[in-house]
């Protein structure tokens, strides 16, 4: 006996029926995780976070009203920073530097149809996901038990992520490069190093141009983190003037404006820099 055909429409509402009960089940599992992992981390922190809820605005209260009595000393304050603030935007342009030019390697060996070795795609690419997994804060804490405090860990803590996430990047872009011009070198016997010079770069140097300033604004917030673990630079003097407390706070003050002003002057002049690259001058 023939079955009866299930009518389009009808098909098509069980289908959609399905799809939201998988999303509904999906979003309860993910409200559950989320839910259990708040209890355990607040049950093992110091104090609890519904406890400590009140007080959660106390310390930027202090900072500003402590920064506010001593504003005359604040321009004194923000031009001392200035020496750190240089050391934090240096290690950020050399980490960015380097970690730009391993990614374009690390992107040129994992880009299929470009790659000199096809075999080896895989294992590039999962270089890079190992590079991008590790936070820079635990390959900084490895390297200063191994070298020392200073900006050399920070700086290569964040050059090797930043290869990681660039590599990636600029694989995508590469991936999307017209491949007539390295087939046509490829016919006169160039190289793979002259294909990838001649053919490929002028092709995709404006967008990876774009995300490495785009990533050297995120390495400059890098690495004033880095320094709390004692890796230099501005965040080195913005966690000794925090754990002064009270009396130190218009310090601490003074150079969280420095740092908020240098990010936002450097990505406005980046903006600028990568609509120009992408959109040519008109932008």
């Amino acid at each position: 006996m023939a079955q009866t055909a299930v009518p389009p429409v009808e098909a098509y509402l069980a289908l959609v029926r399905r799809r939201r009960l998988m999303g509904a089940i999906l979003l309860a599992l993910f409200v559950v995780a989320l839910w259990s992992g708040f209890q355990t981390v607040n049950a093992r922190s110091a104090g609890g976070f519904w406890s400590g809820l009140p007080q959660i605005l106390d310390f930027p209260r202090n900072l500003v009203l402590e920064a506010w009595e001593r504003r005359d000393r604040m321009p004194g304050h923000m031009a001392r920073a200035v020496p750190a603030l240089i050391e934090t935007i240096n290690i950020a342009a050399v980490a960015t530097l380097a970690g730009a030019l391993m990614g374009m390697g690390l992107a040129l060996l994992s880009t299929r149809g470009l790659a000199p070795w096809p075999g080896g795609v895989a294992l590039f690419r999962r270089v890079m996901d190992v590079l991008r997994a590790v936070p820079e804060i635990v390959i900084a804490l490895i390297l200063i038990f191994v070298l020392g405090g200073g900006p050399v860990p920070a700086m290569i803590a964040i050059a090797l992520h930043t290869a990681g996430a660039l590599g990636k990047l600029f694989s995508e872009v590469a991936e999307a490069a017209d491949l007539r011009p390295v087939e046509g070198l490829a016919s006169t016997g160039a190289n793979w190093g002259q294909r990838m010079a001649l053919a490929v770069m002028p092709q995709v140097a404006p967008n990876w141009l774009s995300y490495g300033l785009l990533r050297f604004e995120i390495n400059i917030r890098a690495s004033a983190i880095l320094g709390f673990v004692g890796a230099g630079g501005i965040g080195y003097e913005l966690r000794n003037a925090m754990t002064f407390g009270q009396g130190r706070f218009d310090v601490a003050a003074a150079i969280f404006l420095v740092l908020f002003l240098t990010i936002v002057v450097v990505d406005q002049l980046s903006d600028r820099l990568r609509r120009r690259l992408t959109h040519g001058a008109a932008a």
